[in-house]
């Protein structure tokens, strides 16, 4: 029992001599991180994480970065996956988005500078018409009813001039903050998904661009009116926690999810229905 016991105690000793050397190299690893180490970056599948993928399989190596591409169908734990360290950035969200994420959950995810991608265009869609300005009056509207797509929605028809908000009314706008409704429109509001299906019942109806995608609508050759992708406030982007914006891996896939090679990959994958934002 004795020499059981010797020998028992010598091999913890060693264990933890070993254990301890090899904590001190991934101290030494970890601490050698920098450029060389990987990114992974939390995005939604369509279209950020493909964007991603394309970046990795194309673009990264070359460019001397190890790209992770992590993906989830929520719109929550991306963030709480960058505000908790378990990724390093995140690609999914546009900054109306941010902005109220950040302040119901207290968190201080930020945009990365230049490093706004692309926007997923709202469009209008009619089988009845073929400009905005030839609705009737009285004609019925269909509007997403999530607050984010509904308000979009609202300030696409005024920038067409078929309607006009209240002075100041934000991203938050419902039918509600109309001021002014010339032609009398009527506005069903209906889940964004639903929408596609609702244009045999109403006289036009603003559609996300993948839901219009989905429904074989093509946002640049089906929609009457369509949202600029310029200095439109719901681009998305590449996000960190604050303080972070300056590492040099995220400076490096800034750089390429806003280079030639990706807009090209947009225009030719996406029919429209997303539309590179710089």
């Amino acid at each position: 029992m004795r020499n059981t016991a010797k020998i028992t105690t010598a091999a913890l000793a060693v264990g933890a001599l070993t254990l301890g050397l090899t904590a001190c190299g991934a101290d030494q690893d970890s601490g050698s991180s920098g450029a060389s180490a990987p990114l992974t970056v939390a995005a939604t599948p369509t279209p950020q994480g493909e964007i991603l993928t394309y970046i990795k399989d194309e673009l990264a190596k070359k460019a001397g970065l190890d790209l992770e591409v992590k993906e989830f169908t929520d719109y929550v734990t991306p963030n709480t996956a960058v505000q908790q360290g378990e990724v390093d950035a995140n690609y999914f969200q546009h900054q109306p988005y941010l902005d109220d994420f950040n302040k119901k959950n207290g968190t201080d995810i930020v945009a990365v500078p230049n490093a706004t991608v692309h926007l997923e265009p709202l469009g209008v869609y009619s089988q009845g018409v073929k400009k905005l300005t030839d609705l009737a009056k009285g004609a019925t509207v269909a509007l997403p009813n999530d607050t984010t797509n509904e308000a979009r929605a609202l300030k696409l028809l005024e920038s067409n001039g078929v309607i006009e908000l209240k002075a100041g009314v934000g991203y938050d706008a419902t039918p509600k903050d109309i001021a002014s409704n010339p032609k009398n429109l009527q506005f069903k509001e209906l889940e964004a998904a639903q929408l596609p299906r609702s244009l045999g019942d109403v006289d036009a109806a603003v559609i996300n661009g993948n839901y219009a995608l989905e429904a074989d609508l093509s946002p640049a050759e089906n929609a009457i009116a369509a949202e600029s992708p310029k200095d439109n406030p719901y681009g998305n982007f590449l996000a960190v926690k604050k303080g972070d914006e300056d590492d040099p891996r995220v400076q490096k896939l800034a750089g390429l999810l806003t280079s030639p090679e990706v807009k090209k990959f947009i225009e030719d994958t996406y029919d429209g229905a997303v539309v590179a934002a710089f």
